[in-house]
């Protein structure tokens, strides 16, 4: 798919995206060493605030894979720095609360201060 024309993370909600995983489930954070409790990655030509594609966590597939593609049902919009983050599940769509989302992504959003945009 082809997201040039996409410039902040908001409009990805509601949308079908491709996710291009470069940190699989259960796979450690290359500075830090913490685990990826999710599959992690970004959308391709995306250029999000960091100079990076934009990322996206997936929740519900419990299984390391290199690609996915599902729903954005929210972002992560971090308050105390430029990077949001993505929330993907599968497209038959699973019912998700803010709050499961939030325990979903703690292994790495407890270093920052956000808000779930839906």
């Amino acid at each position: 798919m082809e997201y040039k024309l996409k410039n902040y993370a908001t409009d990805f909600i509601g949308q079908i995206v491709d996710v291009k995983i470069d940190r699989p489930l259960n796979s450690k954070h290359p500075k830090h060493g913490f685990l990826y409790k999710l599959n992690y990655g970004f959308i391709p030509n995306t250029n999000a605030p960091d100079g990076e594609g934009i990322d996206a966590y997936i929740i519900g597939i419990n299984e390391p894979v290199s690609q996915y593609t599902g729903k954005c049902i929210a972002v992560i919009h971090r308050t105390n720095d430029d990077d949001d983050k993505l929330v993907v599940v599968p497209e038959d769509g699973v019912d998700i609360s803010d709050e499961d989302i939030k325990n979903a992504t703690k292994f790495q959003e407890q270093f920052f201060e956000s808000e779930i945009i839906r």
